[in-house]
Protein backbone atom coordinates (compact mmCIF):
# COMPACT_ATOMS: atom_id res chain seq x y z
CA UNK A 1 0.00 0.00 0.00
CA UNK A 2 2.82 2.37 0.91
CA UNK A 3 4.48 1.60 -2.41
CA UNK A 4 1.27 2.47 -4.29
CA UNK A 5 1.00 5.79 -2.47
CA UNK A 6 4.60 6.53 -3.41
CA UNK A 7 3.87 5.76 -7.06
CA UNK A 8 0.78 7.96 -7.01
CA UNK A 9 2.77 10.87 -5.52
CA UNK A 10 5.42 10.36 -8.24
CA UNK A 11 2.78 10.51 -10.97
CA UNK A 12 1.27 13.64 -9.47
CA UNK A 13 4.75 15.24 -9.51
CA UNK A 14 5.24 14.24 -13.15
CA UNK A 15 1.83 15.65 -14.13
CA UNK A 16 2.56 18.86 -12.22
CA UNK A 17 5.93 19.23 -13.94
CA UNK A 18 4.47 18.64 -17.41
CA UNK A 19 1.69 21.18 -16.82
CA UNK A 20 4.25 23.69 -15.56
CA UNK A 21 6.45 23.09 -18.60
CA UNK A 22 3.52 23.47 -21.00
CA UNK A 23 2.54 26.69 -19.23
CA UNK A 24 6.06 28.07 -19.62
CA UNK A 25 6.17 27.14 -23.31
CA UNK A 26 2.81 28.81 -23.92
CA UNK A 27 4.06 31.96 -22.24
CA UNK A 28 7.15 31.99 -24.49
CA UNK A 29 5.31 31.19 -27.71
CA UNK A 30 4.16 34.02 -29.89
CA UNK A 31 1.30 34.01 -32.38
CA UNK A 32 2.31 32.86 -35.87
CA UNK A 33 3.77 36.01 -37.49
CA UNK A 34 1.57 37.57 -40.15
CA UNK A 35 4.59 38.31 -42.37
CA UNK A 36 5.18 34.57 -42.91
CA UNK A 37 2.88 32.23 -44.88
CA UNK A 38 0.86 29.82 -42.78
CA UNK A 39 2.07 27.01 -45.05
CA UNK A 40 5.51 27.29 -43.44
CA UNK A 41 4.08 25.65 -40.35
CA UNK A 42 3.43 22.45 -42.27
CA UNK A 43 6.94 22.06 -43.67
CA UNK A 44 9.18 19.38 -42.22
CA UNK A 45 11.45 22.16 -40.96
CA UNK A 46 8.64 23.62 -38.84
CA UNK A 47 10.05 22.09 -35.68
CA UNK A 48 13.26 24.01 -36.34
CA UNK A 49 11.55 27.26 -37.27
CA UNK A 50 11.35 29.10 -33.97
CA UNK A 51 9.07 31.97 -33.07
CA UNK A 52 9.65 31.94 -29.31
CA UNK A 53 10.72 35.09 -27.51
CA UNK A 54 14.24 33.89 -26.72
CA UNK A 55 15.06 33.06 -30.34
CA UNK A 56 13.60 36.33 -31.61
CA UNK A 57 15.48 38.37 -29.03
CA UNK A 58 18.83 36.73 -29.82
CA UNK A 59 18.37 37.36 -33.55
CA UNK A 60 17.29 40.98 -33.09
CA UNK A 61 20.69 42.45 -32.36
CA UNK A 62 24.35 42.01 -33.26
CA UNK A 63 27.86 42.87 -32.06
CA UNK A 64 27.44 46.54 -32.96
CA UNK A 65 24.49 46.94 -30.56
CA UNK A 66 23.42 49.93 -32.68
CA UNK A 67 20.34 48.40 -34.30
CA UNK A 68 17.40 46.37 -33.12
CA UNK A 69 15.56 44.62 -35.93
CA UNK A 70 12.79 42.14 -35.12
CA UNK A 71 12.55 39.04 -37.35
CA UNK A 72 9.39 36.97 -37.63
CA UNK A 73 11.19 33.68 -36.98
CA UNK A 74 14.57 31.99 -36.62
CA UNK A 75 15.56 28.83 -38.47
CA UNK A 76 17.94 26.43 -36.73
CA UNK A 77 19.02 24.35 -39.74
CA UNK A 78 20.32 20.85 -39.20
CA UNK A 79 21.48 20.53 -42.81
CA UNK A 80 21.98 22.48 -46.00
CA UNK A 81 18.64 21.08 -47.16
CA UNK A 82 16.82 23.01 -44.44
CA UNK A 83 18.25 26.26 -45.81
CA UNK A 84 17.40 25.28 -49.38
CA UNK A 85 13.78 24.49 -48.45
CA UNK A 86 13.38 27.82 -46.69
CA UNK A 87 14.75 29.84 -49.62
CA UNK A 88 12.72 27.89 -52.16
CA UNK A 89 9.55 28.42 -50.20
CA UNK A 90 10.10 32.17 -50.14
CA UNK A 91 11.09 32.27 -53.83
CA UNK A 92 8.01 30.29 -54.88
CA UNK A 93 5.63 32.19 -52.61
CA UNK A 94 2.43 33.28 -54.34
CA UNK A 95 2.37 36.38 -52.17
CA UNK A 96 5.25 38.72 -51.34
CA UNK A 97 8.38 36.62 -50.61
CA UNK A 98 9.74 36.93 -47.08
CA UNK A 99 13.32 38.05 -46.56
CA UNK A 100 16.09 35.79 -45.25
CA UNK A 101 19.26 36.77 -43.40
CA UNK A 102 22.07 34.31 -42.69
CA UNK A 103 23.68 34.96 -39.32
CA UNK A 104 26.89 33.38 -38.07
CA UNK A 105 28.46 34.96 -35.00
CA UNK A 106 26.49 38.15 -35.59
CA UNK A 107 29.71 40.17 -35.56
CA UNK A 108 28.21 42.78 -37.88
CA UNK A 109 28.02 46.35 -36.64
CA UNK A 110 24.78 47.82 -37.97
CA UNK A 111 22.21 45.11 -38.50
CA UNK A 112 23.71 43.64 -41.66
CA UNK A 113 22.83 40.09 -40.52
CA UNK A 114 19.26 40.87 -39.49
CA UNK A 115 15.87 41.15 -41.15
CA UNK A 116 12.66 42.96 -40.25
CA UNK A 117 9.72 40.57 -40.37
CA UNK A 118 11.67 37.85 -42.18
CA UNK A 119 13.59 34.76 -41.14
CA UNK A 120 17.07 34.75 -39.64
CA UNK A 121 19.01 31.56 -40.40
CA UNK A 122 21.17 30.75 -37.40
CA UNK A 123 24.08 29.18 -39.28
CA UNK A 124 25.79 28.08 -36.09
CA UNK A 125 23.03 25.47 -35.63
CA UNK A 126 24.71 23.48 -38.42
CA UNK A 127 27.66 22.98 -36.11
CA UNK A 128 25.70 20.30 -34.27
CA UNK A 129 26.70 17.92 -37.05
CA UNK A 130 30.17 16.38 -36.99
CA UNK A 131 32.41 16.29 -40.04
CA UNK A 132 32.03 19.90 -41.11
CA UNK A 133 35.82 20.45 -41.16
CA UNK A 134 37.56 17.94 -43.43
CA UNK A 135 41.30 18.22 -44.13
CA UNK A 136 42.61 16.83 -47.42
CA UNK A 137 46.22 15.80 -46.89
CA UNK A 138 47.10 15.12 -50.52
CA UNK A 139 49.67 17.10 -52.52
CA UNK A 140 46.99 19.72 -53.18
CA UNK A 141 46.43 20.66 -49.54
CA UNK A 142 43.01 22.06 -48.66
CA UNK A 143 40.29 21.91 -46.06
CA UNK A 144 36.55 21.72 -46.74
CA UNK A 145 34.79 23.83 -44.14
CA UNK A 146 31.14 24.47 -43.35
CA UNK A 147 30.23 28.13 -43.72
CA UNK A 148 29.13 28.17 -40.08
CA UNK A 149 32.51 27.07 -38.71
CA UNK A 150 34.68 29.43 -36.65
CA UNK A 151 38.17 30.19 -37.92
CA UNK A 152 39.62 29.22 -34.53
CA UNK A 153 38.15 25.73 -34.99
CA UNK A 154 39.54 25.54 -38.52
CA UNK A 155 42.96 26.47 -37.14
CA UNK A 156 42.87 23.88 -34.38
CA UNK A 157 41.70 21.10 -36.69
CA UNK A 158 44.21 21.77 -39.47
CA UNK A 159 47.11 22.05 -37.04
CA UNK A 160 46.54 18.42 -36.13
CA UNK A 161 47.82 17.67 -39.64
CA UNK A 162 50.70 20.15 -39.40
CA UNK A 163 49.06 22.61 -41.82
CA UNK A 164 46.91 25.75 -41.65
CA UNK A 165 45.29 28.43 -43.84
CA UNK A 166 47.57 31.34 -44.67
CA UNK A 167 45.29 34.38 -44.57
CA UNK A 168 43.53 35.41 -41.37
CA UNK A 169 41.51 38.04 -39.58
CA UNK A 170 42.82 39.54 -36.35
CA UNK A 171 39.91 37.94 -34.47
CA UNK A 172 39.34 34.22 -35.01
CA UNK A 173 35.90 33.79 -33.42
CA UNK A 174 34.16 34.64 -36.69
CA UNK A 175 32.51 32.26 -39.15
CA UNK A 176 34.04 31.28 -42.45
CA UNK A 177 30.93 32.31 -44.37
CA UNK A 178 30.82 35.65 -42.56
CA UNK A 179 34.35 36.78 -43.36
CA UNK A 180 34.22 35.48 -46.95
CA UNK A 181 31.06 37.54 -47.49
CA UNK A 182 33.09 40.65 -46.67
CA UNK A 183 36.80 40.07 -47.41
CA UNK A 184 38.67 38.93 -44.30
CA UNK A 185 41.74 41.09 -43.72
CA UNK A 186 44.68 41.23 -41.34
CA UNK A 187 48.42 41.80 -41.30
CA UNK A 188 48.94 38.82 -43.64
CA UNK A 189 46.90 40.43 -46.43
CA UNK A 190 49.88 42.24 -47.98
CA UNK A 191 51.51 38.86 -48.56
CA UNK A 192 48.68 36.43 -49.30
CA UNK A 193 45.79 38.76 -50.04
CA UNK A 194 42.51 38.82 -48.08
CA UNK A 195 40.73 35.61 -47.21
CA UNK A 196 38.55 35.90 -50.33
CA UNK A 197 41.73 35.58 -52.41
CA UNK A 198 42.45 32.27 -50.70
CA UNK A 199 39.46 30.10 -51.65
CA UNK A 200 39.41 27.19 -54.09
CA UNK A 201 35.70 26.40 -54.16
CA UNK A 202 32.32 27.20 -52.61
CA UNK A 203 28.91 25.60 -52.16
CA UNK A 204 26.29 28.34 -52.29
CA UNK A 205 22.52 28.40 -51.79
CA UNK A 206 21.37 31.15 -54.17
CA UNK A 207 18.32 33.39 -53.78
CA UNK A 208 16.50 31.01 -56.14
CA UNK A 209 17.01 28.12 -53.71
CA UNK A 210 19.56 26.39 -55.94
CA UNK A 211 22.69 24.72 -54.53
CA UNK A 212 25.61 25.62 -56.76
CA UNK A 213 29.22 24.48 -56.48
CA UNK A 214 31.46 27.18 -57.88
CA UNK A 215 35.12 28.09 -58.32
CA UNK A 216 37.29 30.26 -60.56
CA UNK A 217 36.81 27.69 -63.33
CA UNK A 218 33.27 26.47 -62.64
CA UNK A 219 30.28 28.82 -62.29
CA UNK A 220 32.90 31.53 -61.88
CA UNK A 221 30.45 34.43 -62.01
CA UNK A 222 28.68 33.26 -58.86
CA UNK A 223 32.03 32.47 -57.22
CA UNK A 224 33.29 36.02 -57.80
CA UNK A 225 29.95 37.57 -56.87
CA UNK A 226 29.65 35.80 -53.51
CA UNK A 227 33.22 36.52 -52.34
CA UNK A 228 32.98 39.98 -50.81
CA UNK A 229 29.34 40.12 -51.93
CA UNK A 230 27.85 41.06 -48.54
CA UNK A 231 25.52 38.05 -48.63
CA UNK A 232 23.56 39.44 -51.59
CA UNK A 233 23.86 36.49 -53.97
CA UNK A 234 23.83 33.39 -51.82
CA UNK A 235 24.47 31.72 -48.50
CA UNK A 236 27.87 30.02 -48.24
CA UNK A 237 27.42 26.50 -46.87
CA UNK A 238 30.88 25.14 -47.71
CA UNK A 239 34.26 26.64 -48.56
CA UNK A 240 37.40 24.88 -49.77
CA UNK A 241 40.40 26.71 -48.29
CA UNK A 242 44.03 26.15 -49.40
CA UNK A 243 46.51 25.08 -46.74
CA UNK A 244 50.27 25.26 -46.28
CA UNK A 245 52.71 23.77 -43.77
CA UNK A 246 52.14 25.49 -40.44
CA UNK A 247 54.96 27.12 -38.48
CA UNK A 248 55.26 26.38 -34.80
CA UNK A 249 56.45 29.71 -33.42
CA UNK A 250 56.50 33.44 -34.14
CA UNK A 251 58.97 36.26 -33.58
CA UNK A 252 56.62 39.13 -32.78
CA UNK A 253 58.11 42.65 -32.89
CA UNK A 254 56.82 46.15 -32.20
CA UNK A 255 58.67 49.39 -32.94
CA UNK A 256 57.68 52.95 -32.01
CA UNK A 257 57.86 56.05 -34.19
CA UNK A 258 57.45 59.77 -33.66
CA UNK A 259 57.18 60.62 -37.34
CA UNK A 260 54.24 59.41 -39.42
CA UNK A 261 56.24 59.75 -42.64
CA UNK A 262 58.97 57.40 -41.37
CA UNK A 263 56.33 55.04 -39.99
CA UNK A 264 54.51 54.68 -43.32
CA UNK A 265 57.73 54.62 -45.35
CA UNK A 266 58.99 51.65 -43.33
CA UNK A 267 55.63 49.85 -43.58
CA UNK A 268 55.61 50.26 -47.35
CA UNK A 269 59.20 49.07 -47.60
CA UNK A 270 58.47 45.94 -45.58
CA UNK A 271 55.44 44.93 -47.66
CA UNK A 272 57.46 45.49 -50.85
CA UNK A 273 59.75 42.56 -49.97
CA UNK A 274 56.97 40.04 -49.51
CA UNK A 275 58.70 37.71 -51.95
CA UNK A 276 62.42 37.52 -51.36
CA UNK A 277 64.15 40.00 -49.12
CA UNK A 278 67.55 39.50 -50.71
CA UNK A 279 70.16 36.80 -50.12
CA UNK A 280 67.47 34.16 -50.66
CA UNK A 281 65.63 35.44 -47.58
CA UNK A 282 61.85 35.53 -47.39
CA UNK A 283 60.07 38.65 -46.23
CA UNK A 284 57.89 39.10 -43.17
CA UNK A 285 54.69 37.14 -42.62
CA UNK A 286 52.66 39.91 -40.99
CA UNK A 287 52.76 43.73 -41.00
CA UNK A 288 50.31 45.97 -39.15
CA UNK A 289 50.46 49.35 -37.43
CA UNK A 290 48.56 51.41 -34.91
CA UNK A 291 48.38 54.72 -33.11
CA UNK A 292 49.49 55.02 -29.52
CA UNK A 293 47.86 57.85 -27.55
CA UNK A 294 46.67 58.40 -24.02
CA UNK A 295 43.26 57.09 -25.14
CA UNK A 296 44.69 54.31 -27.30
CA UNK A 297 47.36 53.00 -24.92
CA UNK A 298 50.25 50.63 -25.78
CA UNK A 299 48.40 47.69 -24.23
CA UNK A 300 44.71 47.28 -25.04
CA UNK A 301 42.17 44.51 -25.48
CA UNK A 302 43.64 43.52 -28.86
CA UNK A 303 46.81 42.29 -27.12
CA UNK A 304 48.74 42.98 -23.92
CA UNK A 305 52.13 42.97 -25.60
CA UNK A 306 54.24 45.28 -23.43
CA UNK A 307 55.56 44.59 -19.95
CA UNK A 308 54.57 46.98 -17.15
CA UNK A 309 58.00 48.61 -17.28
CA UNK A 310 57.85 49.10 -21.05
CA UNK A 311 54.27 50.36 -20.79
CA UNK A 312 55.31 53.01 -18.23
CA UNK A 313 58.26 54.03 -20.40
CA UNK A 314 56.05 54.51 -23.45
CA UNK A 315 53.40 56.40 -21.49
CA UNK A 316 56.08 58.77 -20.16
CA UNK A 317 57.29 59.39 -23.71
CA UNK A 318 53.74 60.16 -24.84
CA UNK A 319 53.45 62.91 -22.25
CA UNK A 320 56.52 64.69 -23.62
CA UNK A 321 55.98 64.09 -27.35
CA UNK A 322 52.65 65.75 -28.08
CA UNK A 323 50.58 62.71 -27.19
CA UNK A 324 50.88 60.64 -30.39
CA UNK A 325 53.21 57.78 -31.27
CA UNK A 326 52.99 55.27 -34.10
CA UNK A 327 53.58 51.56 -33.54
CA UNK A 328 54.83 49.29 -36.32
CA UNK A 329 54.01 45.64 -35.63
CA UNK A 330 55.56 42.75 -37.56
CA UNK A 331 55.91 38.99 -37.28
CA UNK A 332 58.23 36.35 -38.66
CA UNK A 333 57.13 32.72 -38.53
CA UNK A 334 59.54 29.87 -37.93
CA UNK A 335 59.81 26.19 -37.05
CA UNK A 336 62.52 23.69 -36.16
CA UNK A 337 63.98 23.93 -39.68
CA UNK A 338 64.52 27.72 -39.48
CA UNK A 339 65.19 28.00 -35.75
CA UNK A 340 68.89 28.72 -36.26
CA UNK A 341 68.39 31.40 -38.92
CA UNK A 342 65.22 33.29 -37.95
CA UNK A 343 66.96 35.88 -35.75
CA UNK A 344 69.50 36.72 -38.43
CA UNK A 345 66.79 37.00 -41.09
CA UNK A 346 64.69 39.22 -38.89
CA UNK A 347 67.63 41.50 -38.10
CA UNK A 348 68.36 41.89 -41.81
CA UNK A 349 64.74 42.73 -42.58
CA UNK A 350 64.59 45.39 -39.88
CA UNK A 351 68.01 46.92 -40.59
CA UNK A 352 67.77 50.55 -41.62
CA UNK A 353 64.27 51.18 -40.27
CA UNK A 354 63.64 54.60 -38.70
CA UNK A 355 61.98 53.72 -35.40
CA UNK A 356 62.94 55.55 -32.22
CA UNK A 357 66.33 54.14 -31.12
CA UNK A 358 65.92 51.66 -28.30
CA UNK A 359 62.15 51.42 -28.68
CA UNK A 360 61.96 48.02 -30.34
CA UNK A 361 60.37 45.16 -28.43
CA UNK A 362 60.35 41.44 -29.27
CA UNK A 363 58.34 38.47 -28.03
CA UNK A 364 58.65 34.82 -28.95
CA UNK A 365 55.25 33.11 -28.90
CA UNK A 366 53.55 30.03 -30.30
CA UNK A 367 51.83 30.29 -33.67
CA UNK A 368 48.43 29.68 -32.08
CA UNK A 369 48.95 32.30 -29.37
CA UNK A 370 49.92 34.86 -31.99
CA UNK A 371 46.94 34.22 -34.27
CA UNK A 372 44.55 34.06 -31.31
CA UNK A 373 46.00 37.14 -29.58
CA UNK A 374 42.69 39.03 -29.37
CA UNK A 375 40.83 36.33 -27.47
CA UNK A 376 42.27 37.01 -24.00
CA UNK A 377 41.36 40.69 -24.25
CA UNK A 378 37.82 39.77 -25.27
CA UNK A 379 37.43 37.48 -22.27
CA UNK A 380 38.68 40.20 -19.94
CA UNK A 381 36.13 42.66 -21.33
CA UNK A 382 33.38 40.06 -21.04
CA UNK A 383 34.24 39.46 -17.39
CA UNK A 384 33.79 43.20 -16.74
CA UNK A 385 30.57 43.49 -18.74
CA UNK A 386 32.33 45.67 -21.31
CA UNK A 387 32.11 43.51 -24.43
CA UNK A 388 28.38 43.60 -25.15
CA UNK A 389 28.20 47.38 -25.56
CA UNK A 390 27.60 49.57 -28.63
CA UNK A 391 30.44 49.44 -31.16
CA UNK A 392 30.17 52.30 -33.67
CA UNK A 393 33.42 51.19 -35.25
CA UNK A 394 34.59 52.62 -38.54
CA UNK A 395 36.78 50.72 -41.02
CA UNK A 396 38.12 52.51 -44.08
CA UNK A 397 40.44 51.94 -47.01
CA UNK A 398 42.52 55.07 -47.69
CA UNK A 399 44.66 55.51 -50.85
CA UNK A 400 48.39 55.83 -50.21
CA UNK A 401 48.55 59.20 -51.95
CA UNK A 402 46.25 60.73 -49.31
CA UNK A 403 47.31 58.96 -46.13
CA UNK A 404 49.34 61.99 -44.94
CA UNK A 405 46.29 64.22 -45.35
CA UNK A 406 44.25 61.66 -43.44
CA UNK A 407 46.82 61.61 -40.65
CA UNK A 408 46.78 65.39 -40.37
CA UNK A 409 43.03 65.78 -40.54
CA UNK A 410 41.85 62.72 -38.64
CA UNK A 411 44.61 61.21 -36.46
CA UNK A 412 46.05 64.56 -35.46
CA UNK A 413 42.85 66.53 -35.97
CA UNK A 414 39.41 65.09 -35.29
CA UNK A 415 40.61 62.28 -32.98
CA UNK A 416 42.81 64.63 -30.95
CA UNK A 417 39.68 66.61 -30.07
CA UNK A 418 38.02 63.53 -28.53
CA UNK A 419 38.64 63.38 -24.80
CA UNK A 420 36.33 60.53 -23.79
CA UNK A 421 36.75 57.83 -26.41
CA UNK A 422 39.21 54.97 -26.16
CA UNK A 423 40.20 51.94 -28.17
CA UNK A 424 42.66 50.63 -30.75
CA UNK A 425 43.28 52.64 -33.91
CA UNK A 426 44.82 50.53 -36.68
CA UNK A 427 46.61 51.74 -39.80
CA UNK A 428 48.55 49.45 -42.14
CA UNK A 429 49.14 49.07 -45.90
CA UNK A 430 47.95 46.45 -48.36
CA UNK A 431 48.55 45.75 -52.04
CA UNK A 432 45.78 45.96 -54.61
CA UNK A 433 47.51 43.33 -56.75
CA UNK A 434 46.75 40.74 -54.05
CA UNK A 435 43.01 41.25 -54.58
CA UNK A 436 40.92 39.87 -57.44
CA UNK A 437 38.98 42.75 -58.97
CA UNK A 438 36.41 40.33 -60.42
CA UNK A 439 35.14 39.75 -56.90
CA UNK A 440 32.51 41.99 -55.35
CA UNK A 441 34.70 43.56 -52.63
CA UNK A 442 35.48 47.25 -53.14
CA UNK A 443 38.88 48.71 -52.24
CA UNK A 444 40.77 51.97 -52.79
CA UNK A 445 41.93 52.66 -56.32
CA UNK A 446 45.71 52.65 -55.89
CA UNK A 447 48.21 49.77 -55.77
CA UNK A 448 49.14 50.61 -52.17
CA UNK A 449 46.29 51.57 -49.87
CA UNK A 450 45.85 51.66 -46.10
CA UNK A 451 43.39 49.86 -43.89
CA UNK A 452 42.29 52.18 -41.09
CA UNK A 453 40.30 50.71 -38.22
CA UNK A 454 38.81 53.02 -35.59
CA UNK A 455 37.82 50.45 -32.96
CA UNK A 456 36.74 52.88 -30.29
CA UNK A 457 34.19 52.97 -27.49
CA UNK A 458 33.63 54.95 -24.33
CA UNK A 459 36.26 54.59 -21.58
CA UNK A 460 35.77 52.38 -18.55
CA UNK A 461 35.08 55.21 -16.14
CA UNK A 462 31.95 56.31 -17.98
CA UNK A 463 30.97 53.03 -19.64
CA UNK A 464 28.22 52.25 -17.16
CA UNK A 465 27.11 55.86 -16.69
CA UNK A 466 26.06 56.54 -20.26
CA UNK A 467 25.69 53.16 -21.92
CA UNK A 468 22.43 54.22 -23.52
CA UNK A 469 23.84 57.10 -25.54
CA UNK A 470 27.63 57.22 -25.39
CA UNK A 471 27.79 55.78 -28.91
CA UNK A 472 26.22 58.99 -30.22
CA UNK A 473 29.51 60.79 -29.57
CA UNK A 474 31.29 58.25 -31.73
CA UNK A 475 28.62 58.49 -34.40
CA UNK A 476 29.19 62.23 -34.54
CA UNK A 477 32.95 61.67 -34.77
CA UNK A 478 32.45 59.26 -37.67
CA UNK A 479 30.26 61.80 -39.42
CA UNK A 480 33.00 64.43 -39.08
CA UNK A 481 35.56 62.03 -40.55
CA UNK A 482 33.37 61.40 -43.60
CA UNK A 483 32.77 65.14 -44.00
CA UNK A 484 36.49 65.84 -43.79
CA UNK A 485 37.29 63.18 -46.42
CA UNK A 486 34.55 64.53 -48.70
CA UNK A 487 35.74 68.13 -48.40
CA UNK A 488 39.39 67.11 -48.88
CA UNK A 489 38.48 64.84 -51.84
CA UNK A 490 40.04 61.82 -50.15
CA UNK A 491 38.43 58.87 -51.93
CA UNK A 492 38.03 56.48 -49.02
CA UNK A 493 36.06 53.25 -49.23
CA UNK A 494 34.27 51.65 -46.31
CA UNK A 495 35.23 48.14 -45.29
CA UNK A 496 32.13 46.46 -43.77
CA UNK A 497 30.13 49.21 -45.54
CA UNK A 498 27.00 50.79 -44.16
CA UNK A 499 24.77 53.05 -46.25
CA UNK A 500 21.08 53.87 -46.23
CA UNK A 501 20.37 55.10 -49.76
CA UNK A 502 20.72 53.62 -53.23
CA UNK A 503 22.77 56.64 -54.33
CA UNK A 504 25.33 55.99 -51.57
CA UNK A 505 25.64 52.33 -52.55
CA UNK A 506 26.08 53.28 -56.20
CA UNK A 507 28.88 55.65 -55.23
CA UNK A 508 30.48 52.98 -53.04
CA UNK A 509 30.58 50.37 -55.80
CA UNK A 510 31.43 52.91 -58.50
CA UNK A 511 32.29 51.08 -61.77
CA UNK A 512 31.23 47.78 -60.18
CA UNK A 513 27.65 48.89 -59.52
CA UNK A 514 26.07 47.80 -62.81
CA UNK A 515 27.71 44.38 -62.62
CA UNK A 516 26.71 44.03 -58.96
CA UNK A 517 23.11 44.83 -59.88
CA UNK A 518 23.14 42.40 -62.83
CA UNK A 519 24.44 39.62 -60.57
CA UNK A 520 21.74 40.36 -58.03
CA UNK A 521 19.06 40.04 -60.71
CA UNK A 522 20.57 36.75 -61.82
CA UNK A 523 21.18 35.01 -58.50
CA UNK A 524 18.60 36.63 -56.18
CA UNK A 525 16.04 38.30 -58.47
CA UNK A 526 13.40 38.73 -55.75
CA UNK A 527 15.91 40.35 -53.35
CA UNK A 528 15.24 37.74 -50.68
CA UNK A 529 18.73 37.53 -49.18
CA UNK A 530 20.60 39.79 -46.78
CA UNK A 531 18.09 42.65 -46.48
CA UNK A 532 20.00 44.12 -43.53
CA UNK A 533 22.57 45.57 -45.91
CA UNK A 534 19.79 47.84 -47.28
CA UNK A 535 21.12 47.73 -50.84
CA UNK A 536 18.14 46.49 -52.86
CA UNK A 537 15.25 46.77 -50.41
Amino acid sequence: MGKNKSNIRSWFLVIFFVKHLVSMIRKQRRPWPSSLPLELQSLEMAARLRVDSNAISMASTDFGKLSRVIPAAVLDPLSEEDIVNLVRFSYASSSVPFSIAAKGQGHSLRGQAMTQGGVVVDMRALNINNGRINVNGSANLYVDVGGEQLWIDVLNETLQYGVSPRSWTDYLYLTVGGTLSNAGISGQSFRHGPQISNVYELDVVTGRGEVVTCSRDMNSELFCAVLGGLGQFGIITRARIPLEPAPSRVKWVRMLYLDFSAFTRDQEYLISINGNGGQGMKGLDYVEGSLVTSLSPPNNWRSSFFSLADHSRITSLLETKHGVLYCLEVAKYYDHLTLDTVDEELDLLLTGLSFIPGLIFTKDVSYVDFLNRVRSGELQLRSKGMWDVPHPWLNLFVPKSRIFDFDAGVFNGILRQSSNLVGPILVYPMLRSKWDDRMSAVIAGEEVFYSVGLLQSSPTKIMHECREDHHLVLEEQNRKIFEFCEEASIKVKQYLPNYTTRAEWMKHFGPKWELFKERKNKFDPLAILSPGQRIFN
